[in-house]
């Protein structure tokens, strides 16, 4: 064991000089990782993580859309699956039965090749066409027309020519509907479109 008074006796005569202790001497720094930058790197690995499942969902299955229609004057939740330019439609109506529609489209590129349609072009196509009043002959004799939520007996307002002329009215916009009996009908926001000028 080292003595006490010889430990002091042996480094107790060790002094530093001056110039040594007015030195500056820089301290080593430990760097840490700033907590913004931790939170900008894990939102990148999970934007990462979820495009790549997203475009995994797409190449499995498409895309799968659940979207609100008017059917016959009631509104329905559909579900609308797309896959590579053609969508399936299914919804209940309003006495709970069943249905299921199916298309899809292309377009056209300014040189001349086809592309299908992207799911955003489907579903506005869609959603458009939900729009649009449908014309509707039953098996009673009768003619009814739906449009949004409204649902209009048309049957006797046709005149001997077998033509009808309906305003449709969705808040303050009006839409003007010609039908044919049995042989088609035509809109516009403009005025009544003349028999004459569809099917001919």
């Amino acid at each position: 064991m080292i003595d006490k008074k010889q430990y002091q006796r042996t480094f107790g005569v060790l002094h530093a000089s001056g110039d040594f202790l007015k030195e500056d001497f820089p301290m080593k720094q430990t760097k840490h990782f700033p907590v913004r930058k931790m939170i900008i790197l894990g939102a990148a690995v999970i934007l990462l993580l979820s495009t790549s499942i997203i475009c995994y969902a797409e190449d499995v299955g498409g895309i799968r859309t659940t979207i609100q229609l008017w059917i016959h004057g009631d509104q329905a939740t559909a579900v609308m699956d797309i896959d590579n330019g053609e969508y399936t439609l299914t919804y209940q109506d309003a006495d709970g039965n069943p249905h299921e529609q199916a298309g899809g489209g292309v377009v056209v590129n300014p040189d001349g090749s086809e592309r299908p349609m992207t799911d955003e072009e489907i579903t506005e196509r869609v959603m458009k066409e939900a729009q649009r009043p449908e014309v509707d002959y039953k098996k009673d004799g009768s003619v009814w027309v739906y449009y949004m939520d409204q649902a209009m007996d048309i049957t006797d307002k046709f005149n001997d020519d077998g033509i009808c002329f309906v305003q449709l009215k969705n808040g303050s916009d009006i839409l003007y509907l010609t039908v044919k009996y049995q042989n088609g009908y035509a809109t516009s926001p403009d005025g009544f479109v003349q028999p004459d000028e569809f099917n001919w």
